[in-house]
């Protein structure tokens, strides 16, 4: 039987960087093939090849047997190749079905959509692969774990045999995962090849079938998972056995209360309610985790907490003074530091440099400006030095931030909001997509922030990461916390259980052991 896929010498070349080196990858009729690789090891370059989104400089692809040439996604499609985009590509007004059959409708009469075919089809597929959803639902009222079934319907209902999955867990709780794991091993057992790229090294030794490493745009390793470990594979990816970074002994936190929302109320973009009458309140020295799926309101706590989005009722308070009104140039003055969700949309300017990005909230302070005079000298002197201390790698200050890789913009973010004292820190989702070195210096800024006294406030799907960092952790659930509970009280399994919005004693809801938060958590 012939490979699923082979690709062989792909090599790419960008200005300054060799993004793929003559690299050699093959897939099996029925695999699971785990894609490793830090963060510009070279991986979405070989993908986007492989979709026909780029195309190679030498190299040769060949699909069951057979050389082909893939000019475009709609020519991957068509030779059975589909992809699943970390974030999802769905339009939200659309029902499932319409998101699915997008370009692909069936007509007859020459004119009329026959939806009834279409949804009895996907009916079909979502049963046969234990992908259970309502083709008739609308995506905006969909969780996250359910709108990535309706884009792995989506390329199975094209037919696809071949399919790349990106960061496909990234927002996905722990029982969804574990649905999801199923999943996968059920499309492999019908014959489906999949291509799995991922950061999280526990998730691949259990379903993969082989796993191969990307490492500065070579392959370094591909192996089974019988044949390698965790660590063994962190330490391939890295080019040396990768820095874990641990959590200091637990210490009681400040007195002091830095944070208080008491009773907040808030609104999305949309006029719904977002957040319902939540209380919480943030000491000196503490790390307070959020977790929960996203879609749950922690978006738009974050923006009322960073003065982005004004709260419809309650109270936010920093070190007693009632800051609800606050603008986002009064908070960072106040000491408030914020790490956005979203780098790209509100966490740097692409179009400025490495320099001009490390000062937009203190440009018109000295010593970077002198009343209405910018001294240019001091904006790079503070460039070098904090591209230095937080590992910014980019060949110098005035290079555009919209040219680093994601990791690096990522630290570029967290070099500017920490380089200045903070009283508070609000980190949303700091690691997402990032890979193991990258992640590793993250976590330890976030340490250092709060072994200085500074109150850190983490949101994260992750929840590893919240029960590495974090002293307490609350789950947030529809808007309202559900529960929060001190680290020695916290497993993942408990975390999942919560952040489904099911009581691990009794149910839906808090049980008699986890009573929702009054006005302070």
């Amino acid at each position: 039987m012939p490979l699923a896929l082979a690709m062989h010498g792909i090599t790419k070349r960008f200005p300054g960087v060799v993004a793929n080196d003559h690299i050699d990858f093959q897939l099996a009729p029925g695999e699971i093939h785990a894609l490793l690789g830090e963060n510009g090891a070279g991986k979405s370059t070989l993908m986007h090849i492989l979709y026909g989104l780029t195309q190679p400089d030498t190299g040769a692809l060949y699909v069951q047997g057979q050389r082909v040439h893939i000019p475009s996604p709609r020519a991957a499609m068509a030779h059975g190749i589909g992809m699943v985009h970390q974030p999802f590509m769905l339009v939200p007004t659309l029902t499932v079905t319409e998101n699915i059959i997008l370009g692909q409708e069936v007509a007859y009469g020459g004119s009329w959509l026959h939806r009834g075919a279409a949804t009895e089809q996907i009916r079909q597929l979502a049963a046969q692969y234990h992908l259970d959803i309502d083709p008739q639902a609308y995506i905006r009222d969909l969780p996250v774990g359910l709108r990535q079934r309706v884009e792995i319907l989506k390329a199975l209902y094209r037919q696809a045999t071949i399919l790349i999955l990106d960061e496909p867990t990234a927002v996905l709780t722990p029982a969804e995962i574990e649905h999801f794991s199923l999943t996968l091993t059920t499309l492999a057992q019908h014959g489906t090849s999949i291509i799995f790229i991922t950061h999280k090294l526990r998730e691949v030794l259990p379903i993969a079938h082989r796993i191969t490493v990307l490492r500065q745009g070579r392959v370094v390793g591909s192996m089974t998972p019988a044949q390698t470990t965790e660590a063994a594979l962190a330490a391939l990816m890295v080019g040396e056995a990768s820095a874990t970074v641990r959590q200091p002994a637990a210490t009681a936190p400040g007195a002091e209360a830095v944070l208080q929302v008491q009773r907040v109320s808030i609104l999305d973009t949309r006029g719904a309610a977002a957040v319902t009458e939540m209380s919480l309140t943030v000491h000196a020295g503490e790390i307070v985790g959020i977790a929960g799926v996203q879609g749950n309101g922690q978006t738009e706590l974050v923006e009322a907490l960073a003065g982005l989005r004004p709260p419809v009722g309650g109270t936010i308070t920093l070190l007693g003074v009632d800051m609800t009104r606050a603008t986002p140039r009064q908070m960072a003055a106040c000491g408030v530091g914020h790490i956005p969700e979203d780098r790209h949309a509100h966490g740097l300017v692409a179009s400025y440099s490495v320099a001009d990005n490390l000062v937009l909230n203190t440009y018109h302070q000295a010593p970077f400006a002198h009343r209405l005079l910018r001294r240019r000298a001091a904006v790079a002197a503070h460039a070098a030095r904090l591209m230095l201390l937080f590992d910014v790698r980019a060949p110098h200050p005035t290079t555009l931030a919209g040219s680093l890789s994601g990791g690096n913009q990522q630290k570029l973010v967290i070099a500017r909001e920490c380089a200045r004292p903070l009283r508070l820190l609000l980190a949303a989702y700091p690691t997402r997509g990032l890979d193991i070195g990258a992640t590793a210096s993250i976590h330890q800024h976030l340490l250092q922030q709060r072994a200085q006294g500074c109150a850190v406030l983490l949101v994260s799907a992750d929840l590893d990461e919240l029960l590495a960092l974090s002293d307490r952790i609350a789950v947030l659930y529809h808007g309202a916390i559900l529960a929060a509970l001190p680290r020695h009280e916290a497993s993942r399994k408990r975390i999942g259980q919560l952040m489904a919005g099911v009581d691990g004693v009794g149910g839906a809801g808090a049980g008699k052991d986890d009573v929702p938060c009054g006005p302070v958590c």
